[in-house]
């Protein structure tokens, strides 16, 4: 099994944040899970949004926050796909009303990820986004996914 190491990615723009979202739209399948972690305006819902547009192939696809709903779910050419965002959740209680196990079928965007406790795939691509040294900049860190992310930021 190879070692799995971060991969660490600079982010000029948002742009470049939703070019990131494309690449790992391509290479994602069902079941897949993408962990979407950092601070508040890190850039967690612009990267699912670009992530489930560059995915249905339509770039003016309606992607509402899911704040409020916790969950949208989007039929896409390759299944369906879950965002969640688990901000306004204490744990993982409560998952299940929201559908968590029929989503784990499709591709799941899981948003403050801490909340799902032991519900948290292991097996799943984790990327944090943080500030970066301007205003608009990020820095993208993944890991996981092992033997999926070579030439990824290229």
């Amino acid at each position: 099994m190879p070692l799995i190491l971060p991969l660490v990615l600079p982010l000029a723009d948002e742009a470049a944040t939703a070019a990131l979202a494309a690449q790992l739209a391509a290479r994602a399948r069902p079941g897949d899970a993408l962990l979407l972690e950092g601070p508040l305006g890190a850039g967690k819902s612009a990267f699912a949004r670009a992530f489930l547009r560059a995915s249905s192939g339509d770039p003016a696809l309606e992607v509402p926050s899911p704040t409020f709903t916790l969950v949208q779910s989007y039929d896409l050419p390759t299944g369906p796909a879950f965002h969640f965002d688990l901000w306004r959740l204490d744990g993982p209680e409560g998952l299940d009303e929201l559908g968590w196990e029929e989503a784990r079928d499709g591709i799941s965007l899981i948003e403050w990820p801490d909340r799902l406790g032991a519900l948290r795939p292991a097996e799943a691509l984790t990327l944090t986004l943080a500030p970066g040294p301007t205003e608009t900049s990020r820095v993208a860190t993944l890991t996981g996914w092992a033997g999926r992310l070579q030439g990824l930021g290229a």
